[in-house]
């Protein structure tokens, strides 16, 4: 399982747990929105706010789980440099993972014990959240046993993944998360083994919809967004505050 922990400290054990306010940041560069989820897990830790969800775009970037291995980005650093994608090592479990435009990240920064949940449970949120999203636009998708994430055709003879999933547990709180591929350029997957799965293949709620590439479409990564908050916040049992 995409899991980093670390031990609980501090008073993240015995916050209230209010409402999860749920913001939509647009497109954030990664550093950026990796420092952000440090700050917030302190202040979550210290009682300063609430538990947060944040729903975002990433400009193109690769990142690394904190024990992937490197061999799994599959093009050479010149390619990288290139395009201007950097390769970012990060705290959070499972392997590397391409971030871009049109792929909905949603990072979860939750004091768990305060809802009553453990890793596993939120975990399985997660995904079930992703699960739905997919459903709000007549796509079929389902977890898969021993593979974090979200997939279409879990079962069948190409699994096809949508939706990757890879956390870090700090002091009780979460934060990393979850990314879903909405209208993403599938070709930069190119890039890597994504999960460290060779073999593996990634689809989009564009591709299983049929829509043409490149071609103008209505689908929204922030309106994606939206349909998971609203998921995640029923499979928790949460109240959603908007910012």
């Amino acid at each position: 399982m995409a899991i980093e922990t670390r031990p609980p400290e501090g008073r993240g054990s015995t916050l209230e747990p209010g409402p999860i306010v749920v913001s939509w940041l647009g497109r954030v560069e990664y550093r950026a929105g990796l420092a952000l989820q440090k700050r917030l897990v302190d202040e979550r830790a210290a009682g300063v706010i609430a538990d947060q969800l944040l729903l975002l775009e990433h400009p193109p970037v690769l990142t690394l789980g904190r024990t992937a291995d490197p061999g799994h980005v599959v093009a050479d650093p010149a390619t990288l440099e290139a395009r201007g994608i950097e390769v970012v090592r990060v705290e959070r479990g499972g392997e590397v993972t391409y971030h871009g435009p049109g792929q909905l990240v949603a990072y979860p920064i939750i004091a768990l014990s305060s809802r009553g949940l453990m890793v596993r449970p939120l975990v399985r949120a997660l995904e079930a959240a992703l699960v739905t999203t997919c459903a709000a636009y007549g796509v079929s998708a389902a977890r898969r046993d021993g593979n974090p994430g979200c997939w279409c055709a879990p079962d069948g003879p190409t699994p096809r993944k949508i939706g990757a999933l890879g956390l870090r547990i700090e002091r009780g709180i979460s934060y990393h998360g979850i990314a879903l591929n909405v209208t993403v350029d599938l070709a930069d997957f190119d890039l890597i083994d994504p999960c460290g799965m060779p073999d593996v293949v990634s689809t989009s709620i564009a591709r299983e919809l049929g829509e043409p590439i490149g071609e103008p479409t209505n689908l929204s990564v922030e309106q994606a967004g939206q349909f998971f908050a609203d998921a995640l916040v029923a499979e928790i049992g949460a109240r959603k505050q908007d910012r």
